[in-house]
């Protein structure tokens, strides 16, 4: 009997803990244009509880009690601090004004882009975390068939990573909680394995993995050219475009955004050479039916920071996009495919040695893939008090879509 009513208090309290939560929902706009904001980061001040917007502009953030204010920061815009009031949290509609660069300012373009990527590399240990951390993220991948949304898949996740003096060996992803969608139709089933998955935030931590980008024996293969300096927040960045220049094996390109004072690097926007598209094959495919034609497209990484009061950043966000063409020889015409990636780092849990590598079944390897591990799952509220990047309006439609096909 004592044990039932210990039982019945846990319950009562676990479900005042979630009628307690409070939800901080709202859109963000450019100030001037009207447009829609994705990707803008989405903190509650106080804690280390995050999201970003989706494509629509719209974020949901789920934190224990009301914060005062929550910031607001994007490339190219001033940083807002968003006062909140206790009962009045959700539907709010944001804007962000652009930070300009000031004409002064441009004089650092002169500067010498290769050298300052070799300091950024040289600042690494200051820049980063120096201690094991434990991190809270979600994850989401989908795959189109031209337009037509074909797979959607979705997790909450635990991500480990050691100091940011070693490498990626010892990181690890484990799945908390997930869920995948499929179209059930023969023909959009490939049975194509690609790179990515939830273990891509562990192999495209460029500051952490230098085998990704920067590895100092890869440098001499790109030419570096010195772009118009931004504000990321309130901050100037250098921007440095990296163009690899010789095709021995496919290497990624792009831009290196680097804090001006601490010379940390905060984005990374890289694209993959395709130009050799055999190579670049082999690059992105893990595996594919004998008899299926493959031909890349495009690959995009996109690669955010966030740095703390102490100076110290930390991935918190990132995006992979590959487009690329598949069907059998026997068909005329190749189909269209893109598949989308996101990961966001929504809390940070424990640091140091309370930090933990997740260990078990649901630890993911770095050639495995999240339908290796997750299954159909339909409820309404299979998120409950976990942080997500909410859905864009034509994903909802598609995950609606799928759902009535899954449950014939």
């Amino acid at each position: 009997m004592k044990r039932l009513l210990t039982i019945l208090i846990i319950l009562c309290l676990a479900a005042a803990a979630m009628t307690a939560q409070t939800i901080v929902s709202g859109v963000v706009t450019d100030r001037q244009s009207g447009r829609a904001l994705s990707r803008v980061s989405i903190t509650a001040e106080g804690t280390e509880v995050h999201t970003v917007t989706n494509d629509d502009g719209h974020f949901t953030l789920k934190v224990a009690r009301c914060p005062q204010y929550i910031l607001l920061s994007h490339i190219g815009y001033k940083t807002r601090r968003q006062p909140l009031e206790a009962g009045n949290t959700q539907g709010l509609r944001l804007t962000m004004a652009g930070n300009t660069v000031q004409l002064s300012e441009i004089i650092i373009s002169a500067d010498d882009p290769l050298d300052i990527v070799k300091a950024a590399m040289s600042r690494l240990r200051q820049n980063y975390a120096q201690e094991p951390e434990l991190m809270r993220c979600f994850y989401r991948e989908t795959a189109r068939k031209g337009s037509r949304f074909i797979a959607v898949a979705e997790a909450v996740t635990d991500m480990y990573k050691t100091d940011y003096s070693l490498g990626p060996e010892r990181d690890a992803v484990a799945i908390l909680k997930g869920r995948r969608l499929m179209s059930m139709k023969a023909k959009d089933t490939l049975g194509v394995k690609i790179q990515g998955g939830p273990v891509l935030p562990l192999m495209a931590d460029i500051a952490k993995n230098s085998e990704y980008v920067l590895n100092p024996d890869m440098l001499p293969y790109y030419s570096y050219a010195m772009e118009v300096p931004v504000k990321i927040g309130d901050c100037l960045h250098y921007v440095v475009r990296m163009t690899p220049h010789q095709m021995l094996f496919p290497l990624m390109g792009g831009l290196l955004y680097i804090h001006q004072q601490t010379l940390a690097i905060t984005r990374a926007e890289l694209q993959l050479d395709v130009s050799d598209w055999r190579r670049a094959s082999d690059y992105m495919l893990v595996h594919k039916p004998f008899g299926l034609r493959f031909r890349p497209k495009e690959l995009s990484v996109t690669i955010v920071y966030e740095t703390d009061s102490s100076g110290i950043s930390r991935m918190s966000y990132l995006r992979n996009e590959m487009r690329f063409y598949c069907d059998w020889k026997r068909r005329l015409f190749a189909s269209p495919y893109t598949t989308v990636s996101e990961m966001v780092v929504t809390d940070r849990l424990k640091r140091g040695r309370e930090a933990k590598r997740p260990r078990g079944r649901s630890t993911f390897g770095v050639r495995e893939r999240f339908y290796d591990k997750v299954e159909y799952f339909d409820d309404p509220d299979f998120w409950a008090n976990y942080n997500i990047i909410e859905p864009t309006e034509s994903l909802e439609h598609a995950i609606d879509k799928l759902k009535k096909r899954a449950r014939r």
